[in-house]
């Protein structure tokens, strides 16, 4: 018997079972996946000892619960009867209409501006430069409240308001523009534009329509004329009525980023350019294509290839950068929900749990779209070279 398992130990042992490095790396990681794991048992254990000691209950029944306070800015109905739940939503989509907005002009002004950096006018080209090294070089924080306080709030009363072609006022509570206001049953009215434009797209595959784009602008304008009409802001005693306003808070967060961004944008766009070779240009005035011509068709689709890659840092920049707004008051999902709603409830890990993942959701998102983006722009121009 001694002989059997002595020859047995033996062999064990001649197989290298445990001298392998292989073997011997599953055996420690999986120690450490249980310590680790270990370890987290152990800290969500005592996070809920120390919740039920000072009586705060564990969970997310508290989104159910009645809020209690009032948001100013909100593309929702929203009470002080409402719930935290919809308070929730209120603050997110907040903050993607603000992160939108200034997306959209950040990426425009960012384009123009770096293109500029290239104008033969010398003017221009300086202003150029000014804008870039002046705003990328102060804080935004600091950009938000010089835009918040110093300029948006020193604008007269509404009585005093700045008159835009009769169409649009700006004073100290806001920036008073026109709304559309559709009517009852619009709804089907998008129904037959939207099996219109497919019609005409489908026509345009078979050469029957010339420019789809032609097509959907028309389709629009019939849409708007039919199922809209539009509400002027109006003075009216002591403030304006009809309409609809943009807070100063909206106005100057959307300001600032839309700005601070657009200058990290101008240099990405002006290293992309930078990055054609001499030759296509040179191809180009062969060709003599205006210098209008040369940018869009040679070199701002080569120079694609750089610019959005580095385009993506500045879009999730942007999105986290817009949880600034708590600084002014303005009732993103920071403010309102990690904010005010943390507040009154007490459900910090809950809340600040949900706030993480919504951000890193969002900026997943944004990351997947324009490396989608940036894929199809490869292609192209691979395609074309």
């Amino acid at each position: 018997m001694g002989c059997i398992t002595h020859r047995l130990y033996g062999s064990f042992l001649d197989n290298n079972l445990w001298q392998s490095v292989r073997h011997t790396a599953i055996f420690w990681q999986l120690v450490a996946v249980a310590v680790i794991v270990a370890g987290g048992m152990w800290l969500f254990g005592n996070i809920l000892d120390n919740l039920a000691n000072r009586g705060i209950a564990s969970g997310f029944s508290f989104l159910k619960s009645t809020a209690g306070f009032g948001i100013s800015t909100s593309l929702i109905d929203f009470t002080e009867a409402s719930s935290i739940g919809r308070a929730f939503w209120v603050g997110l989509l907040n903050t993607l209409m603000v992160s939108a907005i200034s997306v959209v002009l950040a990426t425009i002004l960012g384009f123009a501006v770096g293109i500029a950096r290239f104008s033969n006018n010398w003017l221009l080209a300086r202003l150029a430069m000014g804008f870039v090294e002046t705003l990328r070089n102060i804080p935004l924080l600091l950009q938000i409240f010089f835009w918040y306080f110093a300029v948006l709030r020193s604008l007269p009363g509404p009585r005093q308001s700045y008159d835009i072609a009769g169409l649009a006022y700006l004073n100290y509570r806001g920036f008073y523009i026109p709304k559309l206001e559709f009517f009852d049953g619009s709804g089907w009215s998008v129904v037959g534009i939207v099996i219109l434009a497919v019609a005409a797209f489908c026509l345009r595959r078979h050469r029957v329509v010339p420019r789809i784009s032609v097509v959907l602008a028309v389709l629009i304008l019939v849409f708007l004329l039919v199922s809209a009409s539009v509400s002027v802001p109006a003075l009216k005693g002591f403030n304006f009525t009809g309409g609809s306003v943009l807070s100063p808070e909206f106005v100057a967060l959307v300001i600032a980023l839309s700005s601070y961004t657009a200058a990290f944008i101008a240099e990405i766009v002006r290293a992309g350019i930078q990055s054609v070779p001499r030759g296509q240009i040179e191809a180009a005035d062969a060709l003599a294509l205006s210098a209008k011509d040369r940018m869009r068709f040679v070199v701002i689709p080569q120079a694609l290839r750089v610019i959005v890659p580095l385009l993506t840092n500045q879009y999730l920049n942007l999105t986290k950068n817009s949880s600034l707004a708590a600084a002014i008051a303005f009732p993103d999902l920071v403010s309102v929900f990690a904010g005010t709603a943390l507040n009154i409830t007490g459900q910090a890990i809950e809340i600040i749990g949900i706030t993480m993942a919504v951000y890193l959701t969002i900026s997943l998102l944004i990351a997947f779209a324009m490396n989608a983006f940036n894929r199809s722009t490869a292609m192209r121009g691979l395609s074309t070279g």
